[in-house]
């Protein structure tokens, strides 16, 4: 980096304009006992927050106590940097970033210092997460009464920052109503801490107020959630002189918060949740309001186009979630049937489960996500995210918002806290053109003067950053914004903390961070189809919302076991997108491709697949992951481990047909020659190298075949080794049904050459299911096209040469996308025939099913064969289900623990799995998260700790909890590998239980 920069930039704020930046890094490395980062990954990490606003920092400080935030506010005052404080990131108007330096206060000081169930209140530290208050409070009966739908990964001073309220404030108000406390050091060093009868107020602040009673008194408007401006009327003697709620809502512009005594208030026992539907948004908004009379804990709306398919809600063009609670469940359901009763709807639904409730407010909460995608595919945009009017104008103010819509052209997707007159929206502006832009300036200076027609507040929730500070006057007027900045002026004279929000603003056009982006797509690889082909726009999908920084998730969820392991911003998918942004931008990380910083932040990205289903707005990283390394080792030495790991399949094959496994597995075994593989292999030393299968899984096929003459029907001839013009049935044994549906069982690398017992149940089950079984075609045209299933030449056959399908699977994880679609080439010339017969392909292993349904058509977008294929592709559990309807699997009637796969919770979905193990009484559900070896991940050099950090995090604790007779259940090779290299524990294969228990039932006759 350059040793001097732009501090002001064009944020408005005042400074010396240029700064020595290595001498301001050293002054605060001197300073403070916190982290210091100048380096380009750390400030690229905090460019951006959840809106659409771009700035870069000279550096980011992680403060480890009060001392530091002081010593660094000495620093920067003396050389007039600004200073802006950070917790979450998900701030959707742009107040958390900023040109000077950042205070990151989410690695240090993060503790809950006290909490005091006789006085209902706790003492925290600005970087606590919400929920975990929320869970230190539950024990008690307590909880914090504001609950933002980012309550795992929000912090308490992000909102007080920004006054926040989320979906309880119906009940519970904002967190300005939360507020008992606040130590505060103001940028000129002092300590203050603020309270009531103007307790902490810095000099000048109650003059000022004393001096305008009457303005304070007439110029806010009275609705719940007015966030918009400075609190001052909270300085009002009638309000007690508030100096702590004045503070809340000012967005780090007054001074910095060090810690906050908050107040508690009961948690119901329990709780109902009422989901009333209506014709339209505009009917819910219109019903929501005479529902408060009845004393609801939330009354939240939301229409049918953020709602995914299959969800379960009652039938309706809208619906309004309305919870209501009680001492008992019979005393909240029957608040909750009172409100449908009150209600007039078209349809409704009274919800009491714990886990279906949080399966329906998941959908709301994911909404911030969701809304950035139109149903046809059209990127969304903050900027107007949480207008807020008088709950009984909210239904007149959708129609007139609709129509500012439409006569701007454009669309949006209304949701939000319709009890409050609060409406999020994210609106299909086009940000990337001067024209768009210009039209993104009209329509927020018309939606503005609309809002204040209504009597609402510019901002209900997220504040008014640089996106709705410059409209302030239509909503305040001229008079009012100028007591704002006199009341700036007494807490920050110097214009020091986050200049630029809230008075002297910039410009709500200014700062785009899609300004900096390339003009023309990049070149890529994969096809990015729901991205339009455009990387950039995949790029843009990382909006901030950072689901990915939850550090504990619950059910099915898998996103992001590498930051759950670090703790680290770069090592989540916001992060990583954060970086991938600023190398597109190219004037922070400017080595493009070859980044170092960007491949570091990738190297622990597992492959997961997680955030491409638990992200809100459809990140994919495993997939950028494979597109960088794809790029950055173009015509450059590759890590060993891409060599040993990535070409897996043909070392294995290769050993195979040299019939080494017996040597290879002595040597494996033989420590010191184990060590200077693995140390050549670039493999892990902690790692144990599986051992290779004495028989490979095709060769038990073959031997079964030679066996019983006429075994394992293949739809290319009855070893798959030779065309036929129809597919051979599989004999049918005696203890099965009438034969029945043909099947094609994928012989992945790790069933093939590892785990042959896989297969092999899976060929017991499925035939006792009454499906005939095939192999895929083993034999590949030198010229001519055996593949087409037609050609039945003598010379053909002859010059046809031994092949094997791939899924490609090593290949795309260590980014060698040129072999991987080689490989999958070959593999489609293999399945021309199968695919030709429209046969389902049974893959067992799911992460080569994920390969194969997403990374092939991807990858060839051209070729019509990957989309059937893909199409074509089976789990074993769905194969049973929808070739095998009527068959009755055996009962086990046993306990099942361990970890639903990542690859298969991410682009299969196991509702299949789970009515396979119910039907045969495998009880129990199974733990989220990543296994952590995740494939070539866990056995690089490097990868252990954090590997064996993730599977601590849900599947080893699961597993250990268990019970003896617990069946720990395990479909992927990498998960069951993990379990008995970390816990000497034997998972299994669902199809290996099944086939257990056939045969247990056929020894019982």
């Amino acid at each position: 980096m350059t040793d001097r920069a732009d501090v002001a930039g064009d944020t408005g704020g005042t400074g010396t304009g240029v700064t020595d930046v290595a001498a301001l890094a050293g002054a605060l490395r001197k300073a403070v006992r916190g982290e210091v980062g100048f380096d380009v990954t750390a400030r690229a990490l905090v460019t951006m927050d959840a809106s659409n606003y771009r700035r870069v920092p000279l550096g980011v400080v992680a403060p480890r106590d009060a001392d530091d935030v002081a010593a660094v506010l000495e620093v920067c005052r003396e050389r007039g940097v600004p200073v802006v404080a950070r917790g979450g990131g998900t701030s959707i108007a742009g107040q958390a970033t900023g040109t000077g330096v950042v205070l990151d206060f989410t690695r240090h000081m993060t503790a809950l210092v006290e909490l005091d169930p006789g006085s209902r209140t706790a003492v925290v530290q600005p970087g606590l997460v919400l929920d975990r208050l929320q869970e230190a409070a539950a024990p008690h009966g307590l909880r914090f009464g504001p609950d933002p739908s980012t309550h795992s990964r929000c912090t308490l001073g992000g909102m007080i920052g920004n006054n926040s309220c989320g979906s309880h404030s119906v009940a519970w108000g904002t967190t300005a109503d939360s507020v008992r406390e606040l130590s505060v050091i103001t940028a000129r060093g002092r300590r203050l801490r603020l309270g009531q009868g103007w307790a902490g107020a810095p000099d000048g602040l109650r003059e000022l107020a004393e001096g305008e009673l009457a303005r304070l008194r007439t110029g806010f408007p009275d609705l719940p959630r007015r966030i918009s401006g400075y609190a001052l009327d909270a300085l009002l003697p009638e309000k007690g002189a508030d100096v702590a709620r004045s503070f809340c809502g000012s967005e780090g512009t007054l001074g910095i918060l060090t810690e906050a005594v908050v107040r508690l208030v009961d948690s119901p026992r329990a709780r109902a949740l009422a989901v009333l539907a209506y014709a339209d948004e505009s009917a819910a908004a219109e019903a929501a309001a005479g529902l408060l009379p009845l004393g609801p804990l939330t009354v939240e709306g939301m229409a049918a186009d953020l709602v995914p398919a299959g969800a379960g809600l009652p039938t309706g063009g809208a619906w309004l979630f309305v919870e209501t609670g009680g001492e008992t469940a019979a005393e909240a359901r029957a608040r909750a049937e009172e409100i449908v009763r009150a209600a007039d709807v078209v349809d409704s639904l009274v919800v009491t489960d714990p886990a279906a409730q949080r399966s329906l407010w998941r959908i709301r909460e994911d909404a911030a996500g969701t809304a950035t995608r139109m149903p046809d595919g059209t990127e969304a945009w903050p900027g107007w995210e949480d207008c807020a009017v008088p709950p009984a104008r909210l239904g007149g103010y959708l129609r007139e918002f609709r129509a500012l819509l439409a006569a701007h052209q454009l669309r949006g997707t209304p949701y939000g806290h319709f009890g409050d007159g609060c409406i999020h929206v994210r609106v299909d502006f086009d940000l990337l053109t001067e024209a768009g832009v210009g039209r993104f300036r009209r329509f927020s200076e018309e939606l503005a003067d609309l809002v204040v027609a209504h009597g609402g507040s510019l901002s209900g929730e997220h504040g008014d950053g640089q996106a709705r500070a410059e409209l302030l006057p239509r909503m305040y007027g001229a008079d009012m914004v100028g007591l704002f900045e006199r009341a700036k002026a007494v807490w920050d004279p110097d214009d020091l903390l986050n200049p630029g929000m809230l008075v002297r603003p910039a410009r709500l056009d200014e700062n785009l961070r899609f300004s900096v982006l390339p003009r023309r797509p990049v070149d890529v690889a994969f096809a990015y189809p729901a991205d339009g082909g455009d990387f950039r726009a995949a790029v843009r999908r990382c909006v901030g919302v950072a689901k990915c920084r939850t550090t504990t998730v619950s059910g099915p969820a898998v996103m992001c076991p590498s930051f759950r392991a670090t703790g680290e911003e770069e090592h989540s998918t916001r992060g990583r997108a954060r970086l991938l942004h600023e190398m597109l931008a190219g004037d922070l990380v400017t080595d493009g491709w070859r980044s170092p910083e960007v491949l570091g932040a990738l190297d622990l990205c597992l492959s997961c697949k997680g955030c491409r289903s638990d992200c809100p707005a459809g990140v994919d990283m495993a997939t950028y992951k494979a597109e960088f390394l794809h790029h950055h080792y173009a015509d450059r030495r590759r890590p060993a481990a891409h060599h040993s790991m990535g070409r897996l399949p043909e070392w294995l094959r290769w050993a195979s047909r040299a019939r080494l496994a017996p040597l290879l597995n002595t040597l494996a075994a033989t420590r010191p020659l184990a060590g200077l593989g693995k140390h050549l292999a670039g493999i892990a030393p902690e790692r144990d190298i599986p051992r290779l299968a004495p028989r490979t899984f095709t060769g038990w096929w073959r031997k079964r075949k030679a066996a019983t003459p006429g075994a394992g029907g293949s739809p290319a001839g009855g070893t798959g080794d030779h065309p036929a013009p129809t597919p051979t049935p599989a004999p049918t044994p005696a203890r099965t049904p009438t034969p029945g549906d043909l099947v094609v069982l994928w012989p992945d690398t790790f069933t093939e050459h590892l785990a042959p017992s896989v297969g092999q149940a899976a060929v017991r089950v499925l035939e006792a299911a009454g499906l005939r079984v095939a192999l895929p075609p083993t034999l590949l045209p030198r010229k001519g096209a055996i593949g087409d299933g037609g050609t039945r030449s003598a010379a053909a056959l002859l010059t046809a040469r031994r092949a094997r399908v791939c899924c490609g699977l090593t290949y795309v994880s260590t980014g060698q996308l040129d072999r991987a679609r080689t490989v999958l080439r070959r593999t489609l010339d293999l399945m021309e025939p199968v695919l030709r017969a429209g046969v389902p392909v049974v893959v067992l292993e799911p992460s080569c099913a994920a390969a194969l349904r997403t990374d092939l058509p991807e990858l060839l977008p051209d070729d019509p064969r990957a989309a059937r294929l893909s199409a074509a592709v089976l789990t074993f559990a769905e194969t049973l289900e929808r070739h095998a309807p009527h068959w009755t699997p055996p009962a086990v009637d046993r306990p099942v623990a361990g970890q639903t796969h990542c690859h298969q919770h991410a682009v299969l979905g196991d509702a299949p799995d789970r009515r396979l193990r119910a039907a045969a009484g495998l009880t129990g559900e199974l733990s989220g998260g990543c296994c952590g070896l995740a494939g070539n991940f866990g056995f690089e050099k490097g990868h252990f700790e954090v590997s064996r950090a993730c599977a601590e995090d849900r599947l080893l604790p699961s597993v250990r909890q268990a019970s003896e007779d617990t069946v720990i259940l395990a479909d992927g090779f990498s998960c069951r590998t993990q379990l008995d290299q970390l816990a000497g524990v034997r998972g299994r294969h669902l199809a290996e239980v099944l086939a257990e228990a056939l045969d247990r039932a056929d020894g019982e006759r």
